[in-house]
């Protein structure tokens, strides 16, 4: 599965381009701020039907404009798809699938599936629980539309009983009868959401594991691990049992929304004790993961997207990865770098149809297009 083109229209600070990529390797190239990031992001739009980097699809929209568009050609095993993502200043965002209008955008995530690397990834450590949750929650929303589902109505009825919660504060009145009426439930989609969870971590952690080994020749021992209150046998009393807590807080206290993964080095944290370094190839190794078990459940390969990253990684991990582009372990990759020599340098033992293009002030330009040696 590939990307064929992109058309933009009004998207960030691209006001009209339209690009043809190689199924191989797309290099993205110009000064940091020219763009290169966000054509990228109109990629991710593409296939999840959201920004990677603002929630705000509003914001997207280029100053001075009153919509954006982003339209692109899908080609998996030689079968295109027609894809479009707009949004109009005060109106929702509309997708399209061949000109057809998708009544739940969940419908399209996992359809055309992607990865993106980016050099603030090492966030996915440092920050709390509600990033490595979402790190997880969206690998298997790829892979397992019935999930995402399931993930979703989740969402809406603790959201639902948050606000009964807050309204009971306020109230000073409790009703047992209409709190359980939100339990029941949502105690049934908690054990089904934690249960694939942990489905999923079991698969992925062997993975990971192999990567983070091959990336760093680090012999240090890394794991990832599923945590959930959820799993305990006692777990469903103990939520029946919280009701007045919950009322007190004016919040659901317990349940998967507080779900974490473990990550340690040396059976130690590796947000507190991990260096930089091991930081690094410990995220890299978890994207690395993700694509191939996106690949194993999908039965064909993600698209790839790179981020500067070239400029925040040292010289060994860089062959490393480059080590694994040569041996086609990858699909189609985007790359972008603000030096376009070093890019040259990296990729001339690679052996795939490459395209290079320029980005200055929002424009995209093809410079470059060569097979390199066979």
């Amino acid at each position: 599965m590939y990307l064929e083109n992109i058309s933009l229209s009004c998207f960030k600070n691209y006001t009209e381009n339209k690009l043809e990529f190689s199924a191989d390797i797309n290099c993205i190239l110009g000064p940091n701020g020219s763009g290169k990031t966000n054509l990228l992001d109109a990629i991710h739009y593409l296939s999840l039907t959201k920004s990677a980097f603002n929630t705000i699809d509003q914001q997207n929209i280029q100053h001075n404009c009153d919509y954006f568009s982003v339209r692109g050609v899908f080609n998996q095993g030689g079968s295109r798809t027609k894809v479009q993502c707009s949004c109009k200043t005060g109106a929702k965002k509309i997708v399209k699938k061949d000109q057809k209008v998708y009544t739940r955008l969940s419908d399209h995530v996992g359809l055309f599936p992607v990865v993106l690397i980016t050099p603030y990834d090492t966030d996915i450590l440092r920050e709390g629980s509600a990033v490595r949750r979402k790190f997880m929650d969206s690998i298997i929303s790829q892979i397992d539309h019935s999930y995402l589902n399931n993930l979703l109505r989740y969402q809406r009825l603790l959201n639902q009983r948050n606000q009964l919660l807050k309204d009971f504060a306020t109230r000073q009145r409790f009703d047992a009868e209409l709190i359980a009426s939100y339990d029941e439930p949502m105690l049934a989609l908690m054990s089904t959401i934690s249960r694939r969870r942990n489905e999923f971590v079991e698969q992925f952690a062997p993975v990971f594991q192999k990567h983070y080994k091959t990336i760093s020749d680090d012999q240090d021992e890394v794991a990832i691990s599923y945590q959930s209150e959820v799993i305990s046998e006692q777990f469903k009393q103990s939520f029946l049992a919280n009701h007045q807590r919950d009322v007190t807080l004016q919040r659901t206290g317990m349940g998967v929304h507080r779900d974490d993964l473990k990550c340690t080095i040396g059976k130690r944290s590796i947000r507190k004790f991990g260096s930089q370094g091991q930081q690094k190839s410990f995220v890299i190794a978890m994207k690395l993961a993700q694509f191939d078990l996106v690949e194993i459940h999908k039965q064909f390969k993600p698209i790839l997207l790179l981020d500067d990253i070239l400029d925040k990684l040292d010289d060994h991990r860089i062959t490393r990865l480059i080590e694994m582009v040569s041996s086609h372990h990858f699909g189609q990759i985007f790359i972008t770098d603000a030096r376009a020599e070093r890019t040259a340098v990296i990729l001339k033992q690679v052996s795939s149809d490459i395209r290079k293009f320029m980005v200055s002030n929002g424009e995209a330009t093809l410079v470059e297009n060569s097979i390199s040696r066979d």
